[in-house]
Formats: C-alpha cells, sequence, structure tokens
C-alpha cells in the first residue's frame, strides 16, 4: 500500500500541522519545517524517452534528496530533487525517495510506471491564458517557472507550465512552424530546457483546425510536422483547441486521434489535453482517441455563478461544477474529466476570465474552487499571476491536504452525494478506503449542513479531519454536520476508527 506523507508548504518558514497516510490511518503529527514529501506517489512515462520528475517536498532549505530503487538510466540531483534520465525497460519500479534538512528527515514509497500509461494523477500546472491571454513571451515563462520554484508551487506538486495561443511565428514553405521572433527570440527548445533546469515541464498549445481560436496558423494537415517539432524542443504537454473545427463528433474524434497518433509517433511523453468544450460530449470517446484528458465546460470565467447563465462566455464556478454531474464513471487514472483552469487568485484582473460580469471572487469562493477540484480529480491549473501572488492565494494554491484529494493514487472522481436546496455533499473514495467529503453551501447565508454516513455508503465510526483549518474534529458515527459559511466548501478526510 502506498504512504503519503502531507504538510502545509507554510512549513518552509514556520511551524505547520502536518499528517502521514499509511494503509487507512491517518495521524497528524507536529512538524516545525522538517521535510515533508507530498505530490503524485505514482508517475507513468513511456520507455526510451526523457524522463523528469522532481520530488515535491515541503520544509526548509537547503535539503538533501535520496532515491532508492532507481531503475537503471535514472539518475537523482540530491540538492534539487529532480530525477532525471531515460528508462528502456517496460515495468512498474518502487522507489523509496527521502528528503532531510537539519530538523530530520522523511521518506515515502514512488512507484514509477512505464509503459504507455501517461498523467497516473491529474496534470498540476499553470496556464497563460486567463491571465495574460496574448501577451506572453519567454521572459515571462522564465519567470513564472522561477516564482512556482521560489513560491513553493513546485514543492507543493505543481510540474506544468502551458504557454497557450498566441506563441505563434509563421509557418514555412516546408511546413514547420516557428515561435514568433520578438516574443520568444531565444526560440523553445532553450525555454524548455530553462524550464526544465527547474524540476518543471513545459506545455503547449495548438488547434484541430487551419487556425486557433486566436487567427494563429492551426495544425490541420500538419499534425505530423507539428508534433515532431514539439518534440524536438521538448514539450511535454500538448493542449489542442477545436476553433473553426467541424460541428459534428465523427470530425472531432478523427481530427484528436490524428494529432494523438502523431504525438505517439515522435516517441516523447507528450500529455495529450483534448480541449474540445463538451458539446461532442468527449468523456465517451476522447480517451480511445488519445486523450489524456478533455474539457467538459466551456472556458470558466472568474466568478461565482456568473449570474447562473452557460455558454461559451458565461461560465462561472458553481455552473462548471454542475456539468460535472454524472461524469465520474469517466474518469480514472490517465482519463481525467477537465473543468477547466483554477481562477483562485485572479481577483477579477484577468485578460480572458474577467469581462463581462466576471469580476473576480472572494477568497472563501476561491477556496471553494480549489475545494471542488480537488475533489473532482480535475486537472489542477492555476491561471492568476503567480510573480506576485499574495499569501492568501498561496496558501490555497499550495494547501498540500487538499492536493492529496486531488493526486491520490485511486483515480476517483466525486459524485454529489446529496442536494437539498443550494446545499450539497460530494464525496470521493481515496485510497486505503478513506474518503474524502465536501459540504457546499451555494446560499447567501450561513447553513448546517450535514453528510449521512448511509448516503455515502460507510458505516461505522470515523475519524474527521478540515483540511483548511487543518484540524482533526474526532470520531463521527453516522453523520457529521458543521456549520458551514456562505459560498464555502468545508473539505474533509474521513479514515475508520480502528478497534
Amino acid at each position: 500500500m502506498l504512504r503519503i506523507t502531507l504538510c502545509l508548504l507554510a512549513a518552509i518558514l514556520t511551524p505547520s500541522a502536518c499528517d502521514t497516510v499509511h494503509k487507512n490511518i491517518y495521524q497528524p503529527p507536529v512538524c516545525d519545517g522538517r521535510p515533508v514529501i507530498g505530490g503524485a506517489s505514482v508517475y507513468g512515462t513511456r520507455p526510451a524517452t526523457p524522463f523528469l520528475y522532481t520530488i515535491a517536498a515541503a520544509g526548509r532549505r537547503p535539503m538533501t534528496f535520496t532515491a532508492k530503487g532507481l531503475p537503471g538510466g535514472l539518475t537523482l540531483d540530491r540538492h534539487t530533487g529532480i530525477i532525471t534520465g531515460q528508462v528502456d525497460a517496460a515495468g512498474a519500479y518502487t522507489v523509496t525517495v527521502g528528503a532531510a534538512n537539519a530538523g530530520g528527515r522523511d521518506t515515502a514509497e514512488l512507484t514509477l510506471v512505464i509503459g504507455e500509461r501517461l498523467a497516473l494523477t491529474p496534470p498540476m500546472g499553470w496556464m497563460s491564458w486567463n491571465q495574460f491571454g496574448p501577451d506572453i513571451s519567454e521572459t515571462l515563462i522564465r519567470q513564472v517557472a522561477d516564482a512556482m520554484v521560489e513560491s513553493g508551487m513546485r514543492d507543493a506538486g505543481y510540474q506544468y507550465i502551458f504557454i497557450d495561443d498566441h506563441w505563434h511565428g509563421k509557418r514555412g514553405a516546408d511546413g514547420i512552424i516557428s515561435p514568433h521572433p520578438d516574443k520568444f527570440p531565444g526560440g523553445m527548445k532553450a525555454l524548455s530546457d530553462y524550464v526544465h533546469s527547474k524540476g518543471l515541464k513545459l506545455g503547449i498549445y495548438s488547434d484541430a483546425a487551419e487556425h486557433t481560436c486566436g487567427g494563429e496558423p492551426g495544425s490541420l494537415g500538419y499534425e505530423d510536422n507539428d508534433a515532431g517539432t514539439y518534440a524536438e524542443w521538448g514539450m511535454d504537454y500538448l493542449k489542442y483547441d477545436y476553433c473553426g473545427a467541424p460541428k459534428d463528433r465523427a470530425a472531432a474524434v478523427e481530427r484528436y486521434r490524428t494529432m494523438a497518433d502523431a504525438l505517439n509517433r515522435t516517441g516523447r511523453s507528450i500529455v495529450f489535453g483534448v480541449c474540445e468544450w463538451g458539446p461532442r460530449q468527449p468523456w465517451l470517446w476522447a480517451a480511445d482517441s488519445g486523450g489524456h484528458l478533455w474539457r467538459t465546460t466551456w472556458d470558466i470565467r472568474d466568478s461565482w455563478l456568473h449570474r447562473g447563465l452557460y455558454d461559451s462566455g458565461h461560465a462561472g464556478i458553481l455552473t462548471v461544477l454542475d456539468k460535472q454531474v454524472g461524469l465520474e464513471q469517466y474518469a480514472a487514472p490517465g482519463r481525467w474529466n477537465d473543468p477547466d483552469m483554477l481562477v483562485v487568485g485572479l481577483r477579477g484582473k484577468g485578460k480572458s476570465s474577467s469581462h463581462d460580469g466576471a469580476n473576480g471572487c472572494t477568497e472563501d469562493e476561491y477556496r471553494s474552487q480549489m475545494s471542488l477540484w480537488c475533489l473532482l480529480a480535475a486537472p489542477l491549473y492555476a491561471s492568476c499571476d503567480v510573480r506576485t501572488m499574495d499569501e492568501a492565494t498561496r496558501s490555497i494554491l499550495t494547501n498540500t491536504e487538499a492536493i492529496a484529494v486531488n493526486q491520490d493514487p485511486l483515480g476517483k472522481q466525486a459524485r454529489r452525494i446529496a442536494k437539498t436546496g443550494d446545499l450539497e455533499v460530494w464525496g470521493k473514495p481515496l485510497s486505503g478506503g478513506q474518503w474524502a467529503v465536501g459540504l457546499l453551501n451555494r446560499s447567501g447565508a450561513p447553513a448546517a449542513i450535514t453528510a449521512d454516513w448511509k448516503a455515502i455508503g460507510i458505516e461505522g465510526a470515523w475519524y474527521a479531519r478540515d483540511l483548511w483549518r487543518h484540524e482533526t474534529l474526532g470520531v463521527f458515527t453516522g453523520t457529521l454536520t458543521r456549520e458551514v459559511k456562505s459560498h464555502e466548501t468545508v473539505l474533509l478526510r474521513l479514515w475508520p476508527k480502528q478497534d
């Protein structure tokens, strides 16, 4: 059974609560800056392709790392925790990773799955579109990479930086696309090398038509050219949009399959994000078409409900959430429903997400989105300016107890267990027989919300821990009731009381 050790990222600077999960027991010791390993405990990549994994560890720096049982071809930088190299032989490898500083040491098991399965936990990273729109550059991406390390986001498990639309230059007579010479004068290969040196991965964007949503060159008819170029640049992810493409499902299936096959032929491990927005029900076909995740909704806006509307320009947190009901059956390791980016910390200042009444959310609403997206096993893509985010935003994005719910290796998506008016209970099975439960108050006033054991499908006595208060609440039998603020989601972890 996997063991995952968790701690608040605030432990980098100050004491905080941390927790150890072993089988179905969740025991919270106290940590005070000592190393605490978190992040994904299972990681998949293809054989004979460049390998990159960073041990996510909170705690005071300097820190040194160990990795026992690494398969041949991999090496660890003991000062950064970055594992690189190449594994030629397919198989599952159990590695014991460790982190140590002057205050102590922590270890955890990491399972490396070398084969054809990627994204075995929901991808985590930062995406440029919501905050910056077309105003991107290699300078910005380098600064974001630095900020993700300095802020502790990488150490909380965030792995990717995604370059969205408008990176493009021109396509040459040979069919090869180039980056915009003014925005990316150093070229994409040098940029990916820099991002990789930080222990992070780089993603890029294209479209399954002649042009992208922003009018840049799309990949239709150039799939092998573009896939090969992305691989040469060292890209690790492709977000593939659907602007300008046919409306029927059959065309979407064919176009996404064509690009997925082209990516596979490169021999590089490139995660494939299907950005079709939901009208053609990609949860029914995207995995079979080579996708590792698929958008289930229109673009999210920086709002709680966005006046209750839902269309391509109006999708708040709750309107997107409602579209996930019933989709839990389609989520599993390597195949994820994607309800779009986290709007946490945008505060009404995003280029794309902040218009037509989307003027930002409260802290409770941002915290609710983080809770709900973790329950949904959704990809976690921050989209605020991480270079300048305030402490409240950082603490939401780097809550490793919440992130552990998202990254749980069982790979189950939460379902809505109960709904009484504006009060809802969501439940997500976790590895080791544990559960994560969310108590959502959509209303404009505080309310008591009860989680009923029978509705969840459990019985007996269970411990409960509030993952935002970082407080173990006690033992509960049959039901658990909490007072929940307006627009708040109380996020709980449950584990059975041992006899």
